[in-house]
């Protein structure tokens, strides 16, 4: 008789209406943190989005001279850019070319420099730095060999500054080759040219005697 009474009671629409609000408001109590959160991240990324910003090239009405895009402060450096170490990112030392590499020389220098070499310097000055390279062959104008006596005794930040500056048909490298592998191709060319008036006596006595067994 009592549960008939209970079931009875909770039949009646008011009271099956007073248990659906109380479910919806715990379920809503326990969703809320989440959609505070939910709304916050939406607005942060709606905001950023939407921020006041320059296209490239528009007229700005800010300034004096109506560029939005600024020059940079005077002086300015960018990061990674100081390039206080004077011989190694001219060659020169005041006004005078400098003759030796900025760092030391090793079997991995001079093979970065040969492999730098035959990419850029190649197809004119060939691979043996006599200037016939196969542009050359199809038409270029022919640059002075290497091996010829004003460049064999020209210092090596000479072939340095040419690399980064360009000299007469021959344009700059500066934009495609950095430093350190101009240094290595100037010392590359070096070598070539010791290659070419290499005598016997050049040679480690070791090699020496194996190069004069098998002489014919």
């Amino acid at each position: 008789m009592l549960r008939s009474s209970q079931q009875a009671a909770d039949s009646r629409p008011e009271v099956g209406e007073s248990r659906r609000r109380r479910v919806l408001g715990r379920v809503f109590f326990l969703l809320l943190p989440g959609v505070c959160c939910l709304l916050v991240v939406v607005g942060c990324q709606q905001q950023m989005a939407d921020q006041p910003r320059y296209e490239p090239l528009q007229r700005s009405t800010f300034f004096g001279d109506e560029r939005s895009a600024r020059l940079p402060v005077p002086d300015t450096v960018a990061r990674g850019h100081l390039d206080a170490d004077t011989a190694f990112f001219t060659g020169k030392v005041g006004d005078t070319q400098v003759g030796t590499l900025p760092f030391p020389l090793t079997r991995e220098v001079l093979q970065r420099g040969q492999e730098r070499f035959d990419v850029f310097c190649a197809p004119c000055h060939d691979r043996t730095g006599s200037g016939n390279g196969m542009i050359v062959q199809r038409g270029f104008r022919h640059p002075p060999s290497y091996h010829i006596d004003r460049l064999r005794q020209a210092p090596l930040g000479h072939f340095f500054d040419v690399i980064t500056h360009g000299f007469g048909s021959m344009p700059d490298y500066a934009d495609q080759v950095p430093a350190r592998d101009r240094w290595a191709i100037a010392a590359y060319v070096r070598a070539l040219q010791l290659s070419q008036g290499a005598t016997l006596a050049d040679v480690p006595p070791s090699e020496r005697q194996r190069l004069q067994a098998e002489k014919p």
